[in-house]
């Protein structure tokens, strides 16, 4: 599938100017010239200020590895650690607009261990441009990123085969490398993807054409980002309002939140998922006003016809596009802890505004950065991908990541820790238990208490792994049955 390209008269590129701004993730492996290629951009689109331009000056004598030039890379690595060693740490975020549109560009760093820095940029992100040095062509860390950009939902990607001035322009290496990353974006389901041959330090093809390369008869990187037609994912998919907060002030009664999708207007008939509790929206208010109606990314509170029984963690939408509403799930993992996933242990699920325990219940696979097959594993380790079945505590209200980039995904943090240990990203419900019913019987629990003569109760041992739980159980139960009581020890 080719990314839909608008047409260039005048008319349309005054149509343009309404398109929506563009988030483009900039990735790939280490030295690749992703900061480059993002201080290209800002620097020859013309829109960076004097005294910038004087500090970068200072900057590139400084801290510059492209000679009496400036770099551009130094516009985007920030940190003093980044500039020292010439490589991105953090996630770093710059704005920019052409005539036609606004960009918001996000330079995000190549090395493995701060792939949960890329995880976060990613699912935020309409594109991603995926750069590849011409010289070492698709590396590991390019597969892990391709592949992560492709799980958080980026639809449209750009390979930009960087630094074509260091193999004399070939245009054999463009086509072997084009031919190489297609099949891979093929193998992931990354249909929308356009190469652009490219050298980042000196902007050929970014916003300029380049004279070396006048085999390539494509557009530039500007002109393909600037004729994007990214639709609002988040305005087309269905209702859905994460409640942040019950305002309750004297007569007013409100629910504070950001739509996360879709979009409600006043009289509509909302639903609490789970509840089934219904109401019409009566206001739509914001610090500026009140609205008619409301849309994807718009903060407001919502004022309901009549009162009822809502919380924190809530989730409102139409009654006739409710969410799912379950406890199990099943979902890819993007590993991010330090520490291993530890099948049956507790974590903090947090999806949208809701907290809730959560427990894996199995690792089902981890998922090969290479193929992308299934690979059997005990255990997930750091930046590892894998498939698992998991339960909360209580069901929750969400979506399946496909349908709703929002509201179908979560994070799990460590209880103890209190770090961000995984990002999430839902499959589907798992339906458990719906052909289970509960049976009549003759003989019941009084009954059975009665034969025994003793009042039935569940005793749990709970505490770290050696801390002497089943040492403790084992000496209550011995006890008990000295008294002539009869009991039932469950040893995990």
């Amino acid at each position: 599938m080719k990314p839909h390209l608008l047409h260039r008269t005048e008319s349309a590129r005054q149509a343009a100017v309404t398109l929506p701004p563009l988030r483009c993730l900039v990735c790939g492996s280490v030295d690749d010239g992703k900061s480059t290629l993002a201080g290209r951009l800002l620097l020859d689109s013309g829109r960076i200020a004097d005294d910038q331009l004087e500090e970068l000056a200072r900057d590139s004598r400084r801290f510059g590895t492209v000679g009496e030039d400036l770099d551009p890379a130094l516009l985007l690595d920030g940190l003093e650690a980044e500039r020292s060693q010439g490589i991105t740490i953090d996630v770093a975020y710059r704005y920019f607009s052409s005539n036609s549109r606004r960009f918001i560009l996000t330079d995000s760093p190549g090395h493995i261990q701060y792939t949960r820095n890329l995880s976060t940029a990613a699912s935020q992100a309409d594109m991603a441009i995926i750069l590849i040095d011409a010289r070492k062509g698709i590396l590991a860390q390019t597969r892990r990123h391709v592949r992560i950009a492709a799980l958080m939902g980026i639809r449209y990607a750009v390979l930009a085969v960087n630094k074509m001035d260091l193999v004399s322009h070939r245009q054999d290496i463009f086509q072997s490398i084009s031919e190489a990353f297609q099949s891979l974006a093929y193998a992931i389901n990354l249909y929308s993807v356009i190469a652009i041959p490219i050298s980042a330090r000196f902007g050929d093809n970014v916003i300029n054409q380049s004279k070396d390369m006048g085999w390539y008869k494509g557009p530039t990187l500007l002109e393909f980002m600037d004729g994007l037609d990214v639709s609002n994912l988040e305005a087309e998919a269905a209702f859905r309002f994460p409640v942040q907060m019950p305002i309750r002030d004297g007569e007013y009664r409100g629910l504070a939140g950001t739509i996360a999708s879709g979009g409600v207007a006043v009289g509509d008939w909302v639903e609490v998922s789970g509840t089934g509790a219904r109401s019409r929206i009566s206001r739509i208010v914001t610090f500026d006003g009140e609205l008619p109606a409301a849309h994807a990314g718009d903060a407001v509170s919502l004022v309901l016809e009549n009162d009822i029984d809502i919380a924190r963690g809530d989730v409102l939408a139409m009654p006739q596009a409710a969410p799912h509403y379950q406890s199990h799930l099943s979902a890819t993992l993007i590993w991010l802890g330090d520490k291993p996933l530890v099948p049956g242990r507790s974590y903090l699920l947090r999806c949208g505004t809701r907290t809730l325990a959560a427990r894996i219940l199995t690792l089902k696979h981890l998922v090969s950065i290479d193929t992308g097959e299934p690979i059997a594993a005990e255990e997930l380790e750091c930046n590892d991908i894998g498939v698992v079945d998991l339960v909360a505590a209580a069901p929750f209200a969400f979506d399946t990541y496909h349908d709703n980039r929002r509201t179908g995904s979560f994070i799990l943090i460590d209880r103890e820790s209190e770090e961000t240990v995984a990002a999430g990203l839902i499959h589907h419900p798992l339906e458990r238990g719906r052909n289970v019913r509960a049976q009549q019987v003759s003989v019941s629990t009084d009954m059975r208490a009665a034969l025994k003569v003793q009042r039935p109760i569940v005793v749990w041992f709970t505490g770290l792994s050696g801390a002497g739980k089943s040492t403790l159980a084992d000496l209550v139960e011995q006890r008990l049955n000295e008294a002539g009581y009869h009991t039932m020890l469950l040893d995990g």
